[in-house]
Order: C-alpha cells, then sequence, then structure tokens
C-alpha cells in the first residue's frame, strides 16, 4: 500500500516538474520573439522618427522633446518624418473624396460686378428749400388756415400784412402819374421799389389808380411748410423770417455704408432704391454725394443719394433698401464665397492638389458680392480650391501641425534660405549681444517675444541704439539662434 502511495507521489512530482518546465521553455521563447521582434523594429529603416512636438491649438510653436504643452492642458504631439508626412498637405484617398461630400471649384479670372446692399433713410432736399422773410415793417392783419406740416402748393397765400408806409408812397405815385410828369413818375416808381413792394403789386396799383397797402406773403414754392412764425395783430420788422418752405420735387435718401466698403463708393454711381411703402417699384438714382463724416458709434460713413419725385409720394422718414452696383472695371481672381474659412485673424482656402493631397493657402480678400469673393494675393487663375468639406480638411491639417503658407511673397533665394527674418525694435545692445522686442519669425514658427540674442559681428550694432525698429535676420546654430542682419525700418532719424 506504502508502495503505491510512493509510486503515486513519484508521478505527480514528475509532472510538476514537467508543466514547470515547460511553461518555463514557452516563456523563453516567447521572450526571444518578443526581443528580436524588436530589435527588428529598432533597426528597420521604415521606423519613424520624430521631427518636433507640437501643441495641435497651437501648430506653429514647435518643441524640441516630448512634454505637457504649456498652453493646453495637454500632452504634446510628435511630428514625424518620412512619407508624405514631409509634405505640408492632408492626403486623402480620392476614392473617399465623394462619401465625404468634397466638392472644388476653379480660381476664375474675370470682371468682378459686384452690389453692396445697405439701408437708407429718406429726407428733405435741403436745396429746394424757400425762405419767406418780411422786406418791410407792418401790422399782420390775416392768417390763412395753415400750419407746419402742411403741403402747399406753389404761390399759396400764407398772411396779410398792412404795410402803412406803402400808403403815402403809394398816394405820391397816383398823384404824379395824374400830373403826367414821366421824370417824376419814373423816381416816384423807383421809390416804391426802395420800400420793398413787390414788381406785380406796383403794376396793379398803377392800372388800377388805387392804393393797395396790404401785401399778401405767399409760398414761392410748393412743398412742406416747415415755418410758420405770423400770427393776427403781430408786428413784423425787416428782415423776419415769417415761413419756411422744403420743396418736394425731389427727396435726398441718406444711406449709411460700412467704412470696410466705403473705398469702393464713386459720385455718379448707379444706385438701386426698395422701399418697403411701395412694394414692387424700384427707384433709381446716382450717387450725389459722400459726406466727409464718418458715425464714430456705428463706424460707417453717410453717402447722399438724390431720387426724383414728380408724383410727391416719396416722404421724409421712410426707409429704404438700397443696393449700390459697382464694377471693378478690371480682370480680378474670384472664388465661391463658401471656399474661403474665416479665422478671424485671417483668410484661409483648401487648395486641391494631385493624388488627393489638400494644402491650406492664406489668402488676401477683396469685394465680395452675390456669393463670389475677390482674391489679392494668395492664388493663381485656373487651381482648384475646396467648396464643401473644406472645415474637415481645416482641422485634419491644425492636427496634423500643418502651418498654412502664404504666397504673397515670392520664394527666398538659395543664398538667403537659411536666414529667417521678422520686426522688431531694439530693447537693449552691446558689442556681444541684442535684446530685441520682436515680432513672430514666420518661418520658424516662432511666436513674438522679448528675448536675447547673440551678434554674429560686433559690426551689426554701429548707428544702431536702443529704440530703434529694425528688420532682423537670424540664422539657427548649435546654440541656438543668432544675429546676422540688423537693419533699420521705418520712418526714424
Amino acid at each position: 500500500m506504502n508502495l503505491k502511495w510512493n509510486g503515486a507521489l513519484l508521478v505527480g512530482i514528475s509532472l510538476a516538474f514537467g508543466i514547470a518546465g515547460g511553461y518555463w521553455f514557452a516563456q523563453q521563447r516567447m521572450n526571444g520573439v518578443s526581443s528580436s521582434a524588436q530589435e527588428r523594429s529598432l533597426d528597420s529603416p521604415d521606423e519613424r522618427k520624430a521631427l518636433y512636438w507640437y501643441d495641435p491649438m497651437y501648430p506653429q510653436q514647435k518643441f524640441d522633446k516630448p512634454g505637457k504643452s504649456p498652453f493646453m492642458d495637454m500632452q504634446l504631439v510628435p511630428k514625424y518624418a518620412g512619407g508624405a508626412g514631409d509634405r505640408a498637405t492632408v492626403s486623402i484617398d480620392p476614392s473617399l473624396t465623394q462619401n465625404l461630400g468634397l466638392r472644388f471649384a476653379t480660381v476664375t479670372r474675370g470682371i468682378f460686378d459686384s452690389s453692396l446692399d445697405v439701408t437708407g433713410v429718406l429726407g428733405f432736399n435741403e436745396r429746394d428749400v424757400a425762405v419767406i422773410q418780411a422786406r418791410t415793417s407792418g401790422f399782420v392783419e390775416r392768417v390763412y388756415a395753415h400750419a407746419p406740416g402742411d403741403v402747399l402748393k406753389a404761390n399759396a397765400a400764407l398772411a396779410d400784412i398792412l404795410v402803412p408806409e406803402w400808403a403815402a408812397a403809394q398816394t405820391e405815385f397816383l398823384a404824379l402819374k395824374r400830373n403826367g410828369d414821366a421824370d417824376l413818375l419814373a423816381a416816384a416808381r423807383q421809390r416804391l421799389r426802395l420800400t420793398g413792394m413787390p414788381a406785380t403789386l406796383i403794376t396793379q396799383v398803377e392800372r388800377g389808380g388805387k392804393v393797395q397797402p396790404y401785401l399778401t406773403l405767399t409760398s414761392p414754392i410748393g412743398g412742406v411748410l416747415q415755418e410758420l412764425n405770423v400770427r393776427a395783430g403781430m408786428t413784423v420788422a425787416i428782415g423776419d423770417t415769417l415761413a419756411r418752405v422744403n420743396g418736394l420735387s425731389s427727396a435726398w435718401l441718406a444711406v449709411a455704408v460700412p467704412e470696410s466698403d466705403s473705398g469702393a463708393i464713386t459720385v455718379g454711381q448707379a444706385v438701386e432704391a426698395r422701399l418697403p411703402a411701395f412694394p414692387g417699384i424700384t427707384l433709381s438714382g446716382k450717387v450725389g454725394a459722400i459726406l466727409p463724416e464718418t458715425n464714430p458709434d456705428s463706424r460707417t460713413l453717410r453717402v447722399r443719394v438724390e431720387l426724383p419725385n414728380p408724383d410727391g409720394r416719396l416722404r421724409p422718414g421712410l426707409t429704404a433698401q438700397v443696393r449700390l452696383n459697382r464694377s471693378t472695371e478690371q480682370s480680378v481672381l474670384w472664388v465661391p464665397s463658401e471656399a474661403v474659412i474665416r479665422t478671424g485673424r485671417r483668410a484661409l482656402v483648401m487648395l486641391a492638389e494631385d493624388a488627393g493631397r489638400y494644402r491650406p493657402v492664406e489668402v488676401h480678400l477683396g469685394q465680395e458680392s452675390d456669393g463670389k469673393t475677390a482674391i489679392l494675393k494668395g492664388l493663381e487663375e485656373g487651381q482648384k480650391v475646396v467648396t464643401s468639406g473644406q472645415f474637415l480638411l481645416d482641422s485634419e491639417a491644425s492636427l496634423k501641425g500643418i502651418v498654412a503658407s502664404s504666397e504673397e511673397q515670392s520664394p527666398p533665394s538659395a543664398a538667403a534660405s537659411s536666414f529667417h527674418e521678422a520686426d522688431g525694435q531694439i530693447v537693449e545692445i552691446n558689442d556681444k549681444e541684442v535684446t530685441l522686442a520682436h515680432g513672430p519669425f514666420k518661418t520658424l514658427g516662432m511666436p513674438g517675444m522679448t528675448m536675447t540674442f547673440p551678434l554674429a559681428n560686433p559690426a551689426l550694432m554701429q548707428g544702431l541704439k536702443t529704440g530703434d525698429k529694425v528688420r532682423i535676420a537670424v540664422s539657427q546654430t548649435d546654440n541656438g539662434l543668432r544675429v546676422e542682419l540688423l537693419d533699420k525700418s521705418g520712418n526714424q532719424p
């Protein structure tokens, strides 16, 4: 019995050792395979090498080692070398273009006819004004039934004024007329004129032979009675303003134009106006004047448009939707407005290249109208831009650390390709180094800051002093950036 148990025990121990040995052997094989695979991976020529690290929210800032972003609470992302990643483009399989909803448009050159839609308010034509004043002293005998705001016809009676001085002068004139002395009669007629008597009243007295001491004030033009300063029983003096009338044969349309669009407005420019009071009717006019002052609150420029008003329907205070038609009169580049990505600081488009590659490009914008935007700099005729899905591509470019290129400057020459330029101001300078408050070095992706640089040559400091504005050119060395050129810039002594 003991022998059987001893045999069983021996078999169990053997099995345990066998299992343990097999596990150890298998583990060693796995470790060997893993180690060899790792070695092969490290030795592989396809192993990607990190060029630099960056924050996707600030892709222009590059770091030489991994870590946490100083801008955001996140880890820096590596930018690898090799393959298509070396190019500042986003690559997408052409077969996926339709699935992503990408649409394209061609950069076109042509005459850019545009229009600007703004609002305006009708007002009186301040040139069409009649002011009625007293030409002699007198007493107001009667005031006709008119009040400010009434629309008058031409020659409408306003008030009757008794002029005692005229009664004596007219009596003398009629007496001389009966005597038949032509010279004395002419002198008396001239005296009547000097008293302020209208020529029509003198003729009436001469033909009727009766004294007419009353003057009837009338409106010389048709329009709106703005002021009526006479009442029955009043005494009026020479030069008193008794009434004021604004004509309605034409009206001024005051248009508020944003200051960003005011540069394209010219005198004589065609204008179309539509009033909610008269739906379906379009009024045509021209820009009559561009007022010299800008509203500081709304940042708009006032433009005056004169509109004919033959039937008197246009009344001051009515609002209007105004379209200012403009033309560049020269050929310009333009793209659909939907292709433009506005970041707030600059404008971008996604340029479509061959083999499914897309590159962000910074552009300078011109006029915009009817879904088209003029391009001043950044593109060439015939290029293709993305009009739908461009925001997806722009996000992908930002995540990859691709900075939009600017084509406003020509490519640098080979001699200057190693220099990086920026504008700045000297804070402190000596024969070895200079402290600069500089703007961004775009070719380095380095933002503006104040820092100290070593000078490549002490002769660079000659003629410079603290406070001078300079153009800076730096080169990259093993010890960091070094100033190679310092040139004065701007209007300074």
